[in-house]
């Protein structure tokens, strides 16, 4: 019998191997051996248009002109961003623009400074 590493997300020693991965059955996490100790799920990782890591507290440039629901005036591109949150979901910057105020952004639509 295979001697398997317990699940690194809950600790199970249920673990079974399926193909190349190694599966918990009571919480369904799934990883490669080796992999245990690279668990990063907890930790979000948005990128910009360039393929670039953001972290809080970055600034940004938005790189096309982006309407602005509720607004006539759209944000023009090469506007300036600093001290963005990233946050969880579809837009997942959260900003204050000059002018503008609180924001949600894409980063597809912006890049770091």
């Amino acid at each position: 019998m295979l001697n398997l590493p317990n699940c690194p997300k809950c600790n199970s020693e249920y673990t079974y191997e399926d193909g190349s991965i190694l599966i918990c059955p009571e919480c369904a996490y799934e990883w490669t051996l080796g992999s245990e100790n690279e668990s990063n799920d907890d930790e979000l990782i948005v990128k910009d248009s360039n393929g670039n890591i953001l972290k809080d507290g970055d600034s940004v440039t938005i790189i096309k002109d982006l309407k602005v629901k509720g607004s006539s005036a759209p944000l023009k591109q090469g506007t300036k961003v600093k001290n963005i949150k990233l946050v969880e979901g579809d837009h997942n910057i959260d900003c204050k623009i000059d002018g503008f105020g609180a924001m949600k952004l894409k980063s597809e639509f912006v890049k770091k400074i």
